[in-house]
């Protein structure tokens, strides 16, 4: 089983790969919105790890993906911001003091 790092470039190409087939270069570079340096880089570095496959064609690289056991670690993150309200309790305890502490 393979971990890889959660939020990392690998991650995010990995579970790409998994949504989508057939996948060239350019369209993780779009979807991610990478430069081709780094695109490549991290694909080679996949590549080395015998995660995924570079076929070249002319015109278009494309990326086959060897395997499917991934165990991805890291503390998961929330992708949207949740906005916590103020009850009221707390709202009246602030206008109960009018010290220029709770303004």
């Amino acid at each position: 089983m393979i971990e890889i790092i959660t939020g990392s470039l690998e991650e995010q190409i990995i579970k790409f790969l998994q949504k989508t087939y057939p996948v060239t270069v350019e369209d993780i570079k779009q979807k991610l919105h990478l430069s081709k340096n780094t695109t490549t880089r991290v694909l080679q570095k996949l590549q080395m790890k015998n995660i995924v496959k570079l076929e070249p064609l002319p015109g278009k690289t494309y990326i086959r993906l060897l395997r499917n056991d991934f165990r991805f670690i890291g503390k998961k993150h929330q992708k949207k911001f949740i906005k916590h309200y103020e009850n009221k309790k707390t709202q009246k305890n602030k206008e109960e003091h009018n010290c220029f502490m709770y303004s």
